[in-house]
């Protein structure tokens, strides 16, 4: 149990950290950059299952998902930034 919290905080700060770089907007420091990656995963997850594609599983899929779920999340709140 222990160990899945721990893969859950890795891959959500390595997307974060990704989706930050890709976003060019930085990153928000590593509490916001797990939120924002584990957030990430969830809508990566969400939109990977909608659209029927499937990158396979292991953590490379795994934080593939997660960062472009977290840049999709990332696009929409600046979105709603600018309005």
């Amino acid at each position: 149990m222990a160990h899945g919290i721990l893969a859950w905080l890795v891959i959500g700060a390595v997307a974060g950290w990704l989706a930050g770089l890709v976003m060019k907007g930085g990153g928000f420091g590593l509490l916001v950059d797990i939120v924002v990656g584990i957030v990430g995963a969830f809508i990566g997850g969400w939109l990977s299952g909608l659209l029927g594609i499937s990158l396979g599983g292991g953590l490379i899929a795994s934080i593939v998902t997660a960062t472009l779920g977290a840049i999709v999340l990332l696009f929409v709140v600046r979105l709603f930034r600018r309005a």
